[in-house]
């Protein structure tokens, strides 16, 4: 996992990046810093506030020396919600966000502004939301069809004290770039997706078996959605593959809409078995064992 650098306009993987906190300290000096380089750089900067309250945002930045209030009104600077945001409509849907970043890059460059840069605070994952299951799908879906397309940087806020580390960890492993992160066990067990650095395409990692059925199911839709022709699915890093998760896999091959096939990289043993007892889920796969 990298640690994040400031760079618009550069990598992908650096301008969309994790970022965890657990104290109200280090959640405004993450703050701070991503508005300072946002303004130094002639940037229009947004925040999407979630568990926090938009004025303490302003508040906050004031406090510390940036002139929050000059960039409020010169519409550099504009505070919202999550309600405003990721959850417009009666459920969260990854493909109007993925618009909705379309759009608000094109506002922010038709007011003159160089970049947009966007703060979003992903607390309301955790909350009963109708399409909140579909989080891990969008944050897997984005560094490709936004971030390797768009000029913007986005970090995504997880609070430590909101959301259960397993599930933090599970998100943060969708960016390429997490800031902040608290030590992580060596024995953790469960999957992990993330994007491919370079090549449209996901890294599967661990055990994809029946405890982590919605990680996959999560992955399988990035897959079918990507709007990518040629999509990679690096599978060198699994420990253990069962047949449902395979079955996802394969069918979120065939739904792609580019109709061309998913590559494969990586295979293990078990998957070729696989194959060889099911030979009408390889329609739509590509390179298994070779």
């Amino acid at each position: 996992m990298r640690d994040g650098n400031e760079s618009v306009g550069g990598d992908a993987a650096d301008r969309h990046v994790a970022v965890e906190y657990s104290t109200d300290d280090e959640w405004a000096a993450h703050l701070v810093r991503f508005v300072r380089a946002g303004f130094d750089k002639g940037e229009q900067v947004q925040y999407f506030a979630d568990a926090t309250d938009p004025r303490l945002v302003i508040r906050t930045l004031a406090g510390r020396g940036v002139d929050a209030d000059s960039a409020v009104r010169r519409g550099q600077l504009v505070v919202t919600t999550a309600d405003e945001t990721y959850l417009t409509g009666s459920r969260f849907d990854p493909d109007a966000m993925i618009g909705l970043w379309r759009r608000a890059v094109e506002t922010a460059a038709g007011q003159g502004y160089r970049n947009l840069r966007v703060i979003g605070e992903m607390s309301w994952g955790t909350r009963h939301i109708a399409g909140a299951e579909r989080l891990l799908e969008y944050e897997l879906r984005i560094h490709h069809d936004v971030f390797e397309q768009l000029p913007l940087t986005a970090w995504c806020f997880y609070d430590r004290r909101l959301m259960a580390s397993e599930a933090l960890d599970v998100l943060a492993d969708a960016h390429l770039t997490r800031k902040g992160a608290a030590p992580r066990s060596h024995d953790r067990s469960g999957l992990s997706v993330a994007p491919l650095a370079g090549r449209p395409g996901f890294r599967l990692s661990g055990s994809a078996g029946y405890e982590s059925r919605r990680v996959v199911a999560a992955a399988s839709a990035a897959l079918a959605a990507s709007t990518a022709e040629d999509v990679t699915l690096d599978l060198s890093c699994l420990d253990h593959l069962d047949i449902a998760a395979f079955t996802d896999i394969a069918h979120a091959a065939r739904r792609r809409a580019s109709g061309t096939p998913l590559q494969l990289v990586g295979a293990p043993p078990a998957l070729n078995r696989m194959m060889e007892l099911f030979p009408e889920l390889g329609a739509g796969l590509q390179g298994a064992g070779q």
